[in-house]
């Protein structure tokens, strides 16, 4: 996923298009994740999404489901947005 991208458009469960703001982009241990919050919405924590690949090499979305791998995400983010604070 290209690093300039601020906005980005999902479908839920129920077939609609939410847009998101992207927060920032992460690489963690070889693999690339992206934090987003919802444009329309008003105090939502933040979402952590994985980018991966599909048979085509296009870039998919996953939900990031595994707790330690959820914990290493939500560290690196908290590092990266404390280390802004200080500066």
């Amino acid at each position: 996923m290209e690093n300039d991208v601020s906005t980005i458009i999902l479908t839920d469960e129920n077939g609609e298009e939410i847009e998101f703001e992207v927060i920032t982009k992460l690489d963690i241990e070889d693999r690339e994740y992206v934090i987003v919050v919802p444009m329309d919405e008003e105090d939502v924590d933040a979402i952590a999404l994985r980018i991966d690949q599909d048979e085509n090499g296009n870039d998919v979305l996953a939900t990031v489901d595994d707790d330690e791998e959820f914990e290493m995400v939500a560290e690196a983010y908290e590092t990266l947005f404390s280390d802004n604070e200080l500066n």
